[in-house]
C-alpha cells in the first residue's frame, strides 16, 4: 500500500520513507537482502508526517540509530506525537485507504526524534548528494527528493501518485498550493520518478511529469 526506498551507497544505506507501524521487520529483511546489516542504515528520511510514512521511524531508530531528517513543519508533529493536528478529507474513493493508514487510533506511531531539519533546497550529503525539493500541498511540511544517480531520480513522496497512471495524492491539504508543487517538479530533469504510492516510472518520467503538470498541461480538475 506505501512504498519505502533503500539507497545503496558508499556501503551505507539511506532509507527514505518507513512505512506504516510495525514495518520495520519487513525494510530490516530487505536490507540484509542486499548483504546488509540493520546498523548499516546509517540515515533515514522521512518525508512528511503521515503515519504511513513516518510509522516505523522509532523503532527502525532503536534498531539502527540512524540519523533522521524532516522539514521542520511536519518534524514537529512527529516528535510530538501531534497526528490529529492537520485533519483532512480524502478524495472520492480512497476513504477506506485514508481510514486506515492515516487516522485510524491504531495506525498513530510512536513519538520519534527528528535529528536534522531540512529546508528547501538543501542537499544532504548522504547517498552521494540528495537534493530538498519542498513541496507542500499534501502536507505542509512534506518533501521530495532528487538524486543525481541513475540519470536523476525523483523521490515524489505523495506530491503525486502513479497507480493506473500519474493523479493526484489521496488528499490535500490545500489543492491550490499542491498544484503548485505538481508543477514545481514538472519543471526538474530526471529519468526515473518513484511514489509513496503506486509504481516507480523507470524511463522519461519528467516528461511525463511535464505532460501532466508542465506548461501547457491542462489543468487538472478537482
Amino acid at each position: 500500500m506505501v512504498n519505502v526506498f533503500l539507497l545503496e551507497h558508499d556501503r551505507q544505506l539511506v532509507l527514505i520513507d518507513t512505512g506504516v507501524p510495525g514495518s520495520e521487520a519487513r525494510i530490516l529483511d530487505a536490507a540484509r537482502t542486499l548483504g546488509r546489516q540493520p546498523q548499516d542504515v546509517r540515515h533515514i528520511v522521512v518525508t512528511h508526517f503521515h503515519p504511513d510514512h513516518a510509522g516505523s521511524l522509532a523503532a527502525l531508530q532503536d534498531l539502527t540509530g540512524a540519523t533522521t531528517y524532516m522539514h521542520p513543519l511536519d518534524a514537529r508533529i512527529v516528535r510530538e506525537g501531534l497526528w490529529r493536528e492537520r485533519v483532512v478529507t480524502p478524495a472520492p474513493g480512497f476513504e477506506e485507504m485514508f481510514a486506515r493508514v492515516v487516522v485510524a487510533e491504531q495506525a498513530f506511531p510512536r513519538t520519534a526524534v527528528v535529528d536534522e531539519e531540512v529546508l528547501a533546497d538543501d542537499v544532504l550529503p548522504i547517498a552521494g548528494g540528495l537534493k530538498v525539493i519542498h513541496v507542500p500541498g499534501h502536507s505542509a511540511g512534506q518533501i521530495a527528493l532528487l538524486w543525481s544517480e541513475h540519470g536523476g531520480v525523483l523521490f515524489a513522496a505523495d506530491a503525486a501518485g502513479n497507480m493506473q497512471g500519474l493523479h493526484d495524492p489521496i488528499l490535500f491539504e490545500d489543492a491550490e498550493v499542491g498544484r503548485r508543487s505538481q508543477r514545481q517538479l514538472a519543471a526538474l530533469n530526471f529519468e526515473v520518478a518513484t511514489f509513496g504510492h503506486g509504481d516507480a516510472i523507470r524511463a522519461g518520467a519528467a516528461g511525463v511529469f511535464k505532460r501532466r503538470w508542465g506548461d501547457g498541461a491542462a489543468v487538472p480538475k478537482g
